[in-house]
């Protein structure tokens, strides 16, 4: 028996799909096992809270100041590691500086 098909005006199937998934290209890449990661960043705690500080005042500008870029732009939550309530009063009290002109808008 050859592997030609019988009837040239039909096409041949083609061969289905491995049983442990979707069929996958070379552009897939090598499979990782389950359950097991390679990266697990670690969780950023509260600056502020680990101090114990519970408010945060616009005279603090040694401490505000760390919270912001060289240009002056206000860090955000995901990159300083504070929590909600700390980064409001953060946001709150660098305004109030800028406003009274002790930290500039701009750098």
């Amino acid at each position: 028996m050859t592997n030609e098909n019988p009837n040239p005006s039909t096409p041949q199937q083609a061969a289905p799909a491995p049983a442990g998934g979707p069929a996958r290209g070379p552009a897939a890449g090598p499979r990782r096992p389950f359950g097991r990661r390679h990266f697990a960043p670690r969780r950023k705690v509260c600056r502020l809270c680990a101090e114990k500080i519970h408010t945060i005042d616009y005279k603090q500008s040694q401490l505000l100041k760390t919270f912001c870029t060289d240009t002056g732009k206000i860090l955000s939550r995901r990159i300083t590691g504070a929590c909600a309530k700390h980064q409001r009063q953060i946001t709150r009290a660098i305004k109030i500086n800028r406003n009274l002109a002790i930290m500039p808008y701009k750098g």
